[in-house]
């Protein structure tokens, strides 16, 4: 059953793309015999002006340190301060010099249509290479789920207290279990960077081992283009790195995460990691 919603859906996103048109017989002389004011009533069902006020507003996954702090109250402040100053133009300085980070049509490598898939990679954290990282521009907190932390073996003392909640875009919310510090390397030897993460930990279940959200994508200066991909950033010596998503990890997390899972209990979490940590797990002493 699961394999004929994703023949449907991939036959649906073929079809919208065009690449179906020359399958399909007889389309285009079926849309050369519609009557001109046919077309213009469909286009006037379909017209949307910018008058038109939104029924409503859908926020994005919300919570962490972002925004100004992790209270209330320190979140009220930082939007006092934002305000104030709103409409100052920054000084610039001269003396710091960026590359320009562009995308163009030969950063896509892949010859199989885009089908919208999620920007997944690899990062080295700590002294481990962790598969399965979801870069999300629309997350406000960089996640580290606890079945990972278990897998990578670190010390409970490690995690720092830390209150407050994830909410997601439906409003469910997840306890934030804690926070901890860990250095995160983007790239290979020859182009990379690397900056210290603060993540907050959560034990709920997820298909990705962490989820690198808007603080650590800033850190690392990077620009993710899910047309494209992959994601450019800012490494040594002013040059621009890019690494392009596993399009094979990002569609096995992405249909995991449509698929019903049960929390399971702490326990057997834990019995059940040491056989299953080489699955998304590697040392990265292999990879340097």
């Amino acid at each position: 059953m699961d394999e004929c919603v994703i023949a449907k859906d991939l036959l649906e996103r073929l079809a919208r793309q065009g690449l179906l048109d020359k399958y399909v017989e007889g389309r285009k002389s079926r849309e050369t015999k519609r009557e001109p004011e046919e077309r213009s009533t469909e286009k006037e069902k379909g017209k949307w002006t910018i008058t038109d006020p939104p029924r409503g507003i859908i926020n994005c996954i919300s919570g962490g340190y972002a925004g100004g702090g992790e209270t209330s109250s320190a979140r009220k402040r930082s939007y006092r301060a934002m305000l104030a100053i709103e409409g100052i133009i920054p000084a610039t300085t001269h003396n710091t010099k960026e590359p320009e980070i562009t995308f163009s049509q030969g950063d896509i490598t892949s010859t199989s249509p885009n089908l919208d898939d999620p920007v997944v990679i690899s990062i080295q954290t700590g002294e481990l290479l962790v598969r399965k990282v979801l870069l999300d521009p629309g997350s406000s907190a960089d996640v580290l789920f606890y079945s990972t932390f278990i897998k990578m073996q670190l010390s409970e003392k490690a995690i720092q207290p830390s209150s407050g909640e994830l909410v997601g875009f439906s409003g469910e919310r997840v306890p934030i279990k804690g926070h901890i510090w860990l250095k995160a390397t983007m790239g290979n030897p020859l182009l990379a960077r690397a900056v210290d993460i603060q993540y907050l930990i959560v034990n709920c279940p997820s298909p990705y081992n962490i989820i690198l959200g808007r603080p650590a994508l800033n850190n690392f200066r990077a620009v993710v283009s899910t047309l494209h991909l992959c994601v450019k950033f800012q490494a040594q010596n002013n040059k621009v790195a890019t690494i392009h998503s596993d399009r094979q990890q990002a569609r096995q997390c992405y249909n995991a995460s449509l698929k019903k899972t049960n929390i399971q209990p702490k326990a057997d979490l834990e019995a059940k990691t040491s056989h299953g940590r080489s699955e998304v797990l590697t040392n990265s002493n292999r990879f340097l």
